[in-house]
């Protein structure tokens, strides 16, 4: 059956207090649009044509006639009852997820979930998202660290940081290190192109074509690198990065190298070259400290901006990749900016360590 519509017949009064209403400077937006769709009905205008004049739904239209019928025009100052907000959390609920997500672990789980979290607690997964972001809580991220046992590592992060913050007069710096088993890698399909709201795409499978390493030296002063790519990372091949690194800098200059503790740079016939050199020095990383050397960062740049979405078909073409991008970097050579001192790292280290011991 058809609901039949409700004629209104507004009196001098009201239509006079419905237009003041609508031209008033100060009226809520919500309560000029009311009174204009009682104005326009009262004027015989169907409810489709309010609609669309006022830019509301046919319902919309159709309730506030029917308050203005029933309330009159107090009725479209005031909105209808709404349900109240839901109360606040207890200070009771809120610490059990702290404690909760703190001090246990979910059933078969390593770490919750907000979802998890809900259940357990008996509370909406947004009240749990709210309590941890309140909190500052961040159960699904992890931070790997390592600390080094090496007996000297006081000495060495002396010794290292000093180069960097107060290099030695007549002396260069060098970063030194080998990345090793660089992949050639050839995509099994070609990948869509980036285009406006879309990223690029690459297919996560592959076909290998060997490997390469890359030897390395960051002068620490300038940030301009010698490399060399090579088949293996022997001491064969490390002896011959060194003779390259003799070649190409001044024979009056003392050479200082940071390296790690693999064993192809302590091997025999290396410590024989650097007798018959003296103008080299070694200085070594701690044991299990390699973001010490300079040159790791170096090898982030080039895997990022080079390696990692490149498309190899062989490893010439990806050591000719390389060369290239050697010599791009070393057309505009910048320098990596040390800012900690050897008190400032020593004193991180001895807290991560008395962290340590108070868990364990």
């Amino acid at each position: 059956m058809k609901k039949t519509q409700a004629c209104i017949r507004l009196s001098a009064a009201d239509r006079a207090t419905l237009d003041g209403l609508v031209s008033g400077r100060n009226t809520p937006q919500k309560v000029v649009w009311r009174s204009r769709i009682v104005l326009l009905l009262a004027d015989r205008l169907g409810v489709m044509a309010v609609a669309r004049s006022v830019g509301m739904s046919k319902v919309t239209v159709s309730r506030w006639q029917e308050r203005y019928l029933a309330k009159g025009i107090p009725g479209l100052r005031r909105d209808g009852t709404r349900p109240g907000r839901k109360p606040p959390l207890t200070g009771e609920a809120i610490k059990q997820v702290v404690d909760k997500t703190l001090h246990e672990k979910p059933a078969a789980g390593t770490h919750w979930t907000s979802r998890k979290m809900a259940a357990a607690c008996g509370l909406s997964y947004t009240s749990v998202q709210r309590i941890w972001k309140a909190h500052e809580l961040k159960p699904h991220l992890v931070k790997t660290f390592k600390l080094s046992n090496d007996m000297q590592f006081a000495e060495k992060v002396r010794d290292i940081v000093g180069l960097y913050l107060d290099p030695p007069d007549k002396a260069m710096v060098f970063s030194v290190d080998e990345k090793s088993q660089i992949q050639a890698l050839d995509r099994t399909q070609p990948g869509l192109p980036l285009k406006k709201g879309r990223c690029g795409t690459m297919t996560h499978d592959y076909k290998r074509y060997g490997t390469t390493t890359l030897f390395a030296a960051l002068e620490v002063a300038t940030g301009k690198v010698i490399g060399q790519c090579m088949s293996r990372h022997r001491h064969q091949e490390w002896l011959k990065f060194l003779r390259r690194i003799d070649r190409e800098t001044p024979k009056h200059l003392a050479v200082h190298l940071i390296a790690d503790n693999y064993a192809t740079h302590k091997h025999a016939k290396v410590q024989a070259w650097l007798k018959r050199h003296p103008r080299f020095h070694m200085h070594f990383t701690p044991t299990s400290a390699s973001w010490i050397n300079q040159v790791e960062r170096f090898f982030g740049l080039i895997t990022e901006e080079r390696i990692r979405r490149g498309v190899f078909k062989s490893v010439a073409e990806l050591e000719a990749a390389i060369e290239q991008y050697l010599e791009t970097h070393n057309a505009d050579p910048r320098p990596f900016v040390w800012t900690a001192s050897a008190i400032t790292i020593l004193e991180k280290v001895s807290r991560g360590r008395q962290t340590l011991e108070s868990v364990h």
